[in-house]
């Protein structure tokens, strides 16, 4: 994922000013796909919490060490309206009641859905710089979206292939990384195997019925160690599958927007790697 070199050197070196901590307005996210975003739009003093998801593991999308130098919040109402914010970017899955929370207080908050394609990502990346001020920037991110997308388009024959987030838990159709992935040179395997979204797939499906290519984040964490890559490594090698296997890295199955580019590289560069 690319974030802007002055801010990271701002964020590592700790010369930016520190973002507010209460009652200091500025912006609250709960989203960590629009922290990732707000990272590529805004200086750090404007924002006051992110998401505490973009602080664990296996659910951020931008690095860590950067992460935990925000506030971070838990998505609750009383902690979100504490720190009297002057924009909140939330999910269209917030509860009914955190939402009804907010409007009483009246906060300005962007609830934003999960983007299912490459253009509704850009779409939703130019709502964000809207709502903060900052087109330009948006636009600017979008230019390199569509040029990481330009430039890791396959013209040749597209390879069968599963992406797996972590355990036996598999991207399907009608999602980003189904987008991605068809852009790259593979078509997904489980909206082959009629999964949309994304689901849990039983090892047997894979094995009566083998993708050319299996994409998976194992070699980073407990991913590495999970009850369901050790089956998955253990069939293909005792069942002689040619399947070839990658390593497609968990910080890039999360969110869109900043991810793109990084995520379109790292498919080309495996869609490249054989015939």
């Amino acid at each position: 994922m690319k974030i802007g070199a002055a801010l990271l050197a701002c964020l590592w070196v700790g010369a930016c000013a520190a973002p507010p901590t209460a009652g200091g307005g500025g912006i609250v996210s709960m989203n960590p796909c629009a922290d990732a975003t707000l990272l590529e739009l805004v200086p750090p003093s404007r924002i006051a919490a992110i998401s505490h998801y973009s602080q664990a593991p296996d659910s951020t999308s931008i690095p860590l060490a950067v992460a935990r130098r925000f506030r971070g919040n838990n998505g609750t109402a009383e902690e979100v309206i504490g720190l009297k914010p002057d924009l909140v970017i939330a999910s269209s899955f917030t509860a009914p009641s955190t939402r009804e929370a907010f409007a009483r207080t009246g906060l300005k908050v962007l609830y934003l859905s999960i983007p299912p394609s490459i253009e509704d990502s850009k779409a939703q990346v130019a709502e964000i710089a809207a709502a903060v001020g900052q087109q330009a920037r948006g636009a600017a991110l979008n230019a390199r979206i569509d040029a990481a997308v330009a430039a890791a388009r396959w013209r040749g024959p597209t390879a069968p292939a599963l992406l797996w987030i972590g355990g036996n838990l598999v991207t399907g159709g009608k999602t980003l990384l189904d987008d991605m992935m068809t852009h790259a040179g593979f078509s997904n395997q489980a909206a082959h195997y009629g999964l949309t979204h994304t689901g849990h797939l039983p090892m047997e499906r894979v094995i009566a019925d083998p993708p050319r290519v299996m994409l998976a984040p194992e070699g980073v964490g407990h991913d590495a160690d999970s009850r369901a890559a050790i089956l998955r490594k253990r069939a293909i090698a005792e069942t002689g599958l040619p399947v070839f296997q990658a390593q497609f890295p968990r910080q890039l199955v999360n969110c869109g927007g900043p991810v793109i580019p990084a995520a379109m590289n790292r498919l080309a560069a495996i869609r490249r790697s054989f015939p």
